[in-house]
C-alpha cells in the first residue's frame, strides 16, 4: 500500500511539472511566430518567382506543359496533395535541374526533361521535390541559412536585390542537408508506388546523371545539388524492396517522346 501511494505522489509531482512547464510556454507569441513564417512563406515564394520569372524564359505552350502537369496531377492525386496550391512553371534552359520555391512553387527546366529517357524518370524528379514541399524543407532551408529577418525584410520592400538572388541561389544550386535529401527520396519512392509507377527508373537516373557529372559538370545541376547520388539511389532500392507494391502501371512513353520531340524543336 505503501509503495503504492509513493508512486501515486510521483506521478501527481510529474503532471504538476509538466503543468508548470506547460504554463510558461507563451502559446500566443509561438502561434503568432508560425503565422508570421506563413504569411512570409507565401510572400517571399511569390517574389522568388517573379524575380526568376523576369530573368528566365516561360514555356506557356500547352502542348508542353499539359503533359508535366498531368504527371504532376497524378502524382498529387495518389497521395492526397492539393494540387491546386502547387504552382507549375516550366523554363526553357538547358541546365539539368529542378528545385521547389517558397509558397509551394515547383520549378522545371526543359534541360531536365531531355535528359530523362522515360516519364518514369521524371516523375521520380518530381516526387522528389513535392516531398521537399510537404516536409517544409524549403522554408526551413531558407531560414537556417539565410534567417527569417531577412526574409521578411524581403516582403516589405526593404531586400535588395542581390540578397534576393543569392536566396533563390540557395535553393536552386545548393544542397538540402542529407536527412532532408534522404526523407524526400524515400518520400518520392511513396509517392511514385501510390501512384502506380515503379521508383526504380527514379534510382537508376541517379547512377546515370551521378557518372555523366564528370563530363558535364557545369549543366547538371540537379545532382550536384543532391550528393550521393548512387548511395541515394541504393536506398531507393532497399525502400522498394522492403515494401509490397503490386507493379507499376504503364506510363506514356509516346505521349513523352513527344513532348521532347516538341522541346527539341521548339513550339
Amino acid at each position: 500500500m505503501k509503495k503504492i501511494l509513493v508512486e501515486l505522489i510521483i506521478s501527481v509531482l510529474i503532471l504538476f511539472g509538466v503543468w508548470v512547464l506547460l504554463s510558461q510556454v507563451d502559446w500566443m507569441t509561438l502561434l503568432k511566430i508560425e503565422q508570421t513564417t506563413k504569411n512570409t512563406e507565401e510572400k517571399v515564394g511569390d517574389l522568388f518567382w517573379k524575380m526568376l520569372k523576369s530573368s528566365e524564359t516561360e514555356i506557356s505552350s500547352d502542348s508542353i506543359v499539359a503533359p508535366v502537369d498531368s504527371m504532376l496531377t497524378r502524382i498529387c492525386t495518389a497521395n492526397s496533395i492539393d494540387r491546386k496550391k502547387v504552382k507549375l512553371h516550366l523554363l526553357r534552359k538547358d541546365e539539368i535541374n529542378a528545385f521547389a520555391l517558397p509558397n509551394n512553387h515547383l520549378v522545371v527546366y526543359s534541360g531536365l526533361i531531355a535528359a530523362c529517357e522515360n516519364e518514369a524518370e521524371l516523375y521520380g524528379v518530381i516526387g522528389h521535390e513535392l516531398a521537399h514541399m510537404e516536409k517544409n524543407h524549403v522554408m526551413n532551408k531558407l531560414i537556417k541559412e539565410v534567417g527569417l529577418s531577412v526574409l521578411i525584410s524581403m516582403t516589405t520592400g526593404n531586400g535588395n536585390a542581390e540578397v534576393i538572388k543569392e536566396a533563390i541561389k540557395h535553393l536552386s544550386s545548393t544542397a538540402y542537408d542529407r536527412s532532408m535529401e534522404t526523407e524526400a527520396d524515400l518520400t518520392a519512392a511513396d509517392y511514385l508506388m501510390n501512384a502506380g509507377i515503379d521508383p526504380e527508373p527514379f534510382a537508376n537516373f541517379l547512377y546515370s546523371l551521378s557518372d555523366e557529372t564528370k563530363n558535364l559538370p557545369s549543366q547538371i545541376y540537379w545532382i550536384s545539388t543532391h550528393p550521393e547520388s548512387k548511395e541515394r539511389a541504393e536506398k531507393i532500392i532497399e525502400q522498394i524492396k522492403s515494401k509490397s507494391f503490386p507493379g507499376a502501371e504503364a506510363t506514356d512513353s509516346l505521349r513523352f517522346e513527344r513532348l521532347k520531340e516538341k522541346l527539341k524543336v521548339g513550339f
